[in-house]
């Protein structure tokens, strides 16, 4: 049984105890799984579908500002000692500090708009990809290093043909690993000042109008965003990165 079937199996026990759970303890809180698969699949072509391309337009910005930025300073720092040394101090100081309590700074600089909450996303994606691809530039092993400069390879062919290829799997990784953070702090950042995205919706139907099915229906459209940017992160790891899976 390959991946993704185990992944439909996965998902089909889950909603069936879902199904389970809800007839026995018959709470409103807890619709049936499939009147939310209802209600899912009704909001989806309307306004569900309207707040999902609103989350997915943000996670995608922040990922790709995160990739563009985050990648080269990885690489120049795995590069340079005397970078590493100066700069590492920082981020071990900003790196462990929770980006959402930045939620209300960074309006109050950037403004109530979609930049804002893509900012803070960015934030957190950055260091991650940051750190990951600077220890792996900085791994390289010397002799391979001292064997391409031997054929006369300059700084720009060093970082074209040998710290990026070598880091690329790093960024692949870290890109992987952050998805899920970017979904949950999505939620977040998506609670303040807007009127679009799933993190909206979800608390518009649980908190504010009660209406629970639209709410799972919510809550499964933003799973859906986060495991749709996960395989496609997968899909393109494997794609540009073979030699590292058997499978």
């Amino acid at each position: 049984m390959n991946q993704r079937r185990r992944i439909l199996l996965a998902g089909g026990i889950l909603l069936l105890i879902w199904e389970v759970t809800a007839l026995i303890i018959q709470q409103a809180v807890l619709p049936p799984a499939h009147l939310v698969l209802i209600q899912f699949f009704k909001e989806i072509f309307g306004g569900l579908g309207i707040h999902f391309l609103a989350s997915l337009w943000r996670v995608l910005a922040s990922l790709f500002l995160a990739i563009v930025l985050a990648a080269p300073a990885g690489l120049i720092m795995g590069q340079s000692k005397r970078l590493n040394e100066i700069f590492t101090p920082f981020i071990y100081l900003v790196y462990p500090i929770p980006k959402v309590v930045l939620v209300p700074i960074v309006i109050l600089f950037v403004g109530i708009n979609d930049f804002s909450k893509i900012i803070i996303i960015f934030l957190i994606l950055f260091f991650q990809i940051l750190v990951l691809v600077r220890d792996e530039a900085a791994s390289i092993r010397p002799e391979l290093l001292y064997s391409v400069r031997s054929l006369g390879a300059g700084r720009r062919a060093l970082f074209r043909f040998v710290y990026l290829p070598a880091s690329l799997p790093a960024i692949l990784t870290a890109v992987r690993q952050s998805i899920g953070t970017a979904v949950a702090v999505l939620y977040v950042v998506e609670l303040v000042a807007t009127q679009k995205g799933l993190g909206y919706y979800i608390y518009l139907y649980g908190s504010t109008l009660f209406d629970y099915p639209k709410m799972y229906a919510g809550v499964i459209a933003m799973s859906l965003l986060g495991l749709g940017l996960y395989y496609a992160a997968d899909l393109l790891h494997r794609k540009l990165c073979p030699w590292q899976f058997t499978d």
